[in-house]
């Protein structure tokens, strides 16, 4: 599932794009996306209107339409938006693409970007689509002025990247919390954006195992995942995120983070610290979790 960084990339390409162009069409294969209208209401209210701004909100990526209108799109485990144009195949050959990149490139080339399930047309004659292998990426309309009310945002957590976010509301956050640092860390209603991957490498960074109780880590220790949150999460965005698998940039290119990790998926790999053991994986809760075991003993 894309992260703080993969999502946060998407919305500085779009957000560089779309502000100013309006919405001229929109299409779909797959309206069971459409979680709290249909999708022919969804059409009604969005074509016409302009695109105001795109602004990440936790995974949520809010597209913010003029008569305040915004669209929300959670893309979930294998979703990611892609700007460009398609054809729509004639007819549509049962399982097969729907939509066609038209020009050669990576979003009509790589195969992760032919998932094309929604598509926006736009008055500068591109197109804005959403691909996603397995269907699970949700949209909503929301009036812009009550977003506050949707449960998609108001049970987040705060966001770890935000200039205001310090040692002291990340220590609030974790005040009387129960569990594994690890699980902590990607439960979305105590920090809006970390996952399994960037979990990993805050915990690899600050030397802690994903095993250990909220309640045992020190100021100091907690200090130093604070301090690795910042460092990991910079360092992602900079790389323009982790394509481990479905994710890709709205020019469907991948990121470049997953070059340089320093823990997650390196099981039986030496560590990149000095003097470090071999990478281990460790099943928490469904979720692997990868680690030093010299440098982060339970």
């Amino acid at each position: 599932m894309p992260e703080l960084p993969e999502v946060q990339t998407i919305v500085n390409d779009l957000q560089k794009i779309l502000p100013g162009l309006k919405i001229t069409g929109v299409d779909t294969d797959w309206e069971k996306m459409f979680k709290n209208c249909s999708f022919d209401k969804f059409k009604k209210e969005v074509v016409g209107e302009k695109i105001i701004s795109v602004e990440r909100i936790g995974k949520n990526i809010l597209i913010n339409l003029s008569r305040n209108k915004t669209v929300l799109v959670h893309q979930k485990m294998t979703g990611h938006f892609l700007y460009g144009n398609w054809d729509l195949a004639t007819p549509p050959v049962a399982g097969e693409a729907s939509w066609l990149g038209k020009e050669a490139g990576p979003i009509r080339d790589d195969p992760q970007n032919r998932f094309i399930h929604l598509v926006f047309d736009l008055s500068n004659s591109k197109q804005l689509a959403l691909s996603d292998l397995r269907k699970f990426a949700k949209v909503l309309l929301w009036p812009t002025d009550k977003l506050s009310e949707l449960e998609d945002i108001n049970n987040l957590g705060p966001d770890p990247t935000a200039e205001d976010f310090d040692f002291k509301k990340f220590q609030e956050r974790l005040a009387r919390k129960k569990g594994k640092i690890k699980t902590v860390l990607m439960d979305q209603s105590v920090f809006a954006g970390i996952g399994n991957i960037y979990s990993d490498e805050i915990l690899w960074l600050s030397e802690i195992h994903p095993l250990r109780q909220v309640s045992s880590l020190t100021q100091e220790e907690l200090k130093s995942i604070f301090t690795s949150s910042k460092k990991i999460l910079k360092r992602a965005l900079e790389a323009r995120g982790t394509s481990d698998s479905d994710y890709r940039d709205p020019y469907g290119k991948k990121g470049h983070y997953q070059d340089i990790l320093y823990v997650y998926g390196l099981e039986g790999e030496k560590c990149q610290k000095k003097n470090g053991g071999i990478i281990a994986r460790l099943k928490i809760g469904g979720r692997s979790a990868h680690f030093c075991p010299i440098h982060q003993k339970l």
